[in-house]
C-alpha cells in the first residue's frame, strides 16, 4: 500500500455492497419461520449464523440479502442500516 492509497475496510474488499441491497436488508420482512415478520436487519445473528453453517440460506434475492445482513452483523456494521428504515 502506498501511503496515497486509502485502505479499505474489510467489507467493500470482499463485497461490493449497493445502498439499494441496504434499504432492502433494513425493511423486507422475514417471510418465513421462526421469525416470520422480523425486519432482516433485526433477525438475531445465531439465526442467520445457523443458516450459513447449514449452507442453506433460502435461494434467490432472500437468501444473497440474508448472507449480506450476516456480514454486515459480523462486521459490527448494523448501525449503518437503522437510518434506513422506513416507518
Amino acid at each position: 500500500m502506498t501511503l496515497s492509497t486509502k485502505p479499505k475496510c474489510c467489507v467493500c474488499l470482499e463485497t461490493k455492497v449497493e445502498k439499494a441491497q441496504l434499504i432492502e436488508i433494513a425493511n423486507t420482512e422475514m417471510p418465513f419461520g421462526k421469525y416470520k415478520g422480523r425486519r432482516l436487519i433485526d433477525l438475531p445473528e445465531e439465526y442467520l449464523l445457523w443458516f450459513a453453517r447449514k449452507e442453506n440460506f433460502p435461494a434467490g434475492h432472500l437468501g444473497e440479502l440474508m448472507a449480506l445482513t450476516l456480514l454486515i452483523k459480523t462486521e459490527g456494521l448494523s448501525q449503518l442500516v437503522q437510518p434506513l428504515r422506513r416507518p
